[in-house]
C-alpha cells in the first residue's frame, strides 16, 4: 500500500465516522484556535503600541535636569545639544502648563471629553522634535521666541472643537486672560489608544512665554530629536557626561531617557506575555492530542480482525504502522486547518473589538500551528500505530 492509498483510507475513515472525528479533532481545534486568537492580539497590541510610540516621535531623547539653589542650566544644556549636530537634530524645551482656551462663545472646559488642552512650551524645532507637521499656516519661528510674540499653533482637535469648519488662521484666542494669535494648525496623528486624552487636542507656544503664564523663566525640560536609532545611546551617554558637571551631587538632579528604551522594553514585554498565554492555550492543543491517542486506540479495537486479515495476506508491520500513523496526522492536520480558519476570524473580530484594528494572524503562525497539529498526531498516535502493528496475525483474526 502506497501513501496515497493511506491518506484516502485515512479521508474515508473520518467520514465514515463524521460525529466521532469532529469530537475527536474538536480538541485541536479550539487549542489551535486558541493560540492563533491570543498571540495574534497580543502582536496586534503590540503594533498598536508602536505606532503610539512613533506618533510620539521616535529617536528622541527626554531631558529633565534642575539645580536647588536656582541656578537656571537650561541654556547651557540647550547650546550643548546644539553643538552636537553630528547626531543631534534638533532641541526644544518641552514643558507644559494648562488652561481654559476661549474662542468667542466657546471655552474649551466644557469639552465633553478632553476638557481643557495640554499647552506646551516650544522652540522653533518642537515639531521636528516630537513629530508634528503643518496642515495650514506656520510653525513658531526663532523670531517668535526671542521677542515674545504671543503667538500659538493648535493641533487638530482642538481646531475642529474650537472653529469647527472655519480657517483659525489669524483667529485671536484667549489663554488664561492672554491673549494669542492662532499662526498655525498641526495635522491629526493621534492613535486612538486613549479616549480621553489625545495628542490632537493641544497647542504650543513660545517658551519664553512661560514668564508670562507662570511667571517663571527656568526651563526644566528638554527634547533632543536624535540623527537615527544607531546614535540614541552615544547621546545619551554624552548628554549624561555634561549634565554630571552641571548638576552637582546633592544640589539637584538630571535625568536622561529616550521612549526608544521604553518600546524596547515593551517588545519584551509582549513577547514574554505573547508565550505565556500561548503555553497557556497550547494546553488544550494537548489535551485535544490525548483525545486523538484515544480514539486511535478505539479504531485498533475496532479494526482488529482488518489488521489480521492484512497480516495475513503479507501486509508488513511497517506499513500498519505508516497507515495508523497518517490516519493521526490527517484527523489533526484537518482540525488544525479548521482551527486555522476559526482562529482567524476570532483574531480579526477580537482585534475590532479590543485593539480597533484590524489584526491578521501571520503567515509564519500559521504555517507553525499546523505543522504543530499533525506533529501532534503523530506523536500520540504513535502508541496506537505501535500496538496495531504488533497484533499477531492468529490472535487478530480471532477477534470479535
Amino acid at each position: 500500500m502506497n501513501i496515497r492509498q493511506s491518506f484516502k483510507m485515512a479521508l474515508k475513515s473520518i467520514w465514515s465516522n463524521k460525529v466521532r472525528s469532529a469530537l475527536t479533532m474538536l480538541g485541536i481545534i479550539i487549542g489551535v484556535a486558541a493560540v492563533i486568537i491570543l498571540v495574534s492580539v497580543v502582536r496586534g497590541q503590540n503594533i498598536k503600541m508602536k505606532e503610539y510610540y512613533e506618533s510620539m516621535g521616535t529617536n528622541k531623547v527626554n531631558i529633565s535636569a534642575y539645580v536647588w539653589n536656582g541656578k537656571d542650566v537650561s541654556q547651557q544644556l540647550y547650546d550643548f545639544c546644539l553643538e552636537q549636530s553630528d547626531i543631534v537634530v534638533g532641541v526644544t524645551p518641552n514643558m507644559s502648563t494648562w488652561g481654559d482656551i476661549k474662542y468667542r462663545a466657546t471655552n474649551t472646559s466644557a469639552h465633553p471629553t478632553y476638557g481643557s488642552p495640554q499647552v506646551y512650551y516650544g522652540s522653533d524645532r518642537y515639531s521636528q522634535c516630537n513629530n508634528y507637521t503643518l496642515e495650514r499656516g506656520r510653525d513658531i519661528s526663532f523670531l517668535d521666541v526671542k521677542t515674545y510674540n504671543q503667538v500659538i499653533v493648535i493641533g487638530s482637535k482642538l481646531s475642529e472643537y474650537l472653529f469647527q469648519y472655519k480657517n483659525p488662521i489669524g483667529e485671536k484666542i484667549s489663554l488664561r486672560g492672554y491673549t494669542f494669535e492662532v499662526v498655525g494648525v498641526y495635522k491629526a496623528k493621534d492613535t486612538g489608544m486613549n479616549e480621553y486624552w489625545s495628542l490632537d487636542y493641544m497647542a504650543v507656544i513660545p517658551y519664553t512665554m512661560s514668564r508670562l503664564l507662570d511667571k517663571t523663566t527656568q526651563i526644566t525640560e528638554f527634547t533632543a530629536k536624535i540623527k537615527n536609532a544607531e546614535s540614541v545611546n552615544t547621546a545619551i551617554t554624552r548628554l549624561n557626561d555634561f549634565l554630571a558637571k552641571k548638576v552637582p551631587e546633592n544640589s539637584g538632579y538630571f535625568y536622561v531617557y529616550s521612549e526608544n528604551q521604553w518600546l524596547e522594553q515593551s517588545d519584551e514585554q509582549n513577547k514574554l506575555m505573547s508565550n505565556v498565554l500561548g503555553g497557556i492555550a497550547a494546553i488544550s492543543l494537548l489535551v485535544g492530542g490525548i483525545g486523538i491517542m484515544n480514539i486511535m486506540l478505539v479504531t485498533v479495537r475496532e479494526r482488529t480482525r482488518e489488521i489480521g486479515i492484512r497480516k495475513a495476506i503479507g501486509g508488513s508491520r511497517r506499513t500498519i504502522l505508516i497507515q495508523f500513523l497518517i490516519e493521526a496526522a490527517v484527523v489533526c492536520g484537518v482540525g488544525g486547518v479548521l482551527g486555522i480558519l476559526v482562529g482567524g476570524l476570532g483574531t480579526v473580530i477580537a482585534g475590532k473589538k479590543i485593539l480597533d484594528i484590524l489584526v491578521f494572524p501571520s503567515m509564519g503562525m500559521t504555517v507553525g500551528a499546523f505543522a504543530f497539529s499533525v506533529a501532534l498526531g503523530i506523536t500520540f498516535g504513535m502508541y496506537p500505530a505501535v500496538k496495531a502493528s504488533g497484533l499477531q496475525p492468529v490472535e487478530a483474526l480471532r477477534a470479535e
